[in-house]
């Protein structure tokens, strides 16, 4: 199904809520930014699509997820949904949008150069690639449906080689939030104390996907009732951005060509 991973958070599960409102606050911020013609990349479930359209003149969406595309076509018409798996970019001109979000996605690409240089190649001069990505240094176990995890400078690296311009941010959250992540830290770790063997850095990502994913679930379940007050009550506003990105939740880089 669409849906089943827990790399697709929903609004409607509780117990996913401080992700959400996470992934949610990155569009806020990026609404304030946007103008033009924007291209988002990875779409997922359209959890900003409001955010975003209200910004720009034209929206276009790339996912790979042919159901959650369909059901985005559907609801909004007047946008333009392409599912292509990436990279490259293929069949989008050179120098065409003002704007190109993605969030939460460059983890997930092999090929990650090729991504960006892909993405440079789109964008108008001086235009903007906005991406978040998780930084490496909060992750509490290996996640298996990434490729690979980045810090700070890592990812100014990366996007350094195709973009004159980095600038550098991290999501932060507030004290509830920080509680919530100490919360969820002090449960991985009874679950992860029984890998005596380190199997999650040793075993192929594949073969981890279903068994993390299981484990993932049940662990935000049983902190939703825990403390299902702290869980349901984080909202967006809880997060903000912050210079300080060596200690940030998420990167937030806002790359200029």
């Amino acid at each position: 199904m669409a849906f089943s991973t827990t790399e697709i958070t929903s609004h409607e599960i509780v117990s996913d809520n401080p992700v959400h409102q996470r992934l949610f606050f990155a569009y806020y911020e990026a609404a304030t930014i946007t103008s033009g013609n924007l291209l988002e990349i990875g779409v997922g479930v359209g959890r900003g699509l409001e955010l975003l359209t209200g910004a720009c003149d034209q929206y276009t969406g790339i996912d790979k997820n042919g159901p959650l595309l369909a059901q985005l076509r559907e609801a909004y018409p007047q946008h333009q949904f392409i599912e292509k798996h990436i990279p490259p970019l293929a069949g989008l001109p050179d120098n065409a949008y003002d704007y190109v979000v993605t969030f939460q996605v460059i983890e997930h690409i092999e090929h990650d150069d090729l991504f960006v240089q892909e993405i440079h190649r789109v964008l108008k001069p001086g235009g903007q690639l906005i991406v978040t990505t998780p930084n490496i240094k909060r992750s509490l176990t290996r996640n298996p449906w990434h490729v690979r995890e980045y810090t700070a400078g890592g990812l100014a690296g990366l996007l350094g080689r195709y973009f004159p311009r980095v600038d550098q941010y991290g999501v932060q959250g507030n004290e509830k939030v920080m509680t919530y992540y100490e919360q969820n830290r002090q449960s991985v770790e009874k679950i992860t104390r029984y890998d005596i063997f380190n199997l999650q850095y040793r075993l192929p990502r594949a073969v981890l996907q279903i068994p993390y994913d299981i484990l993932n679930r049940l662990n935000r379940k049983k902190l939703m009732q825990q403390a299902t007050g702290l869980v349901s009550e984080i909202t967006y506003t809880d997060y903000f951005l912050d210079t300080e990105v060596d200690t940030c939740l998420d990167f937030f880089y806002v790359a200029t060509k």
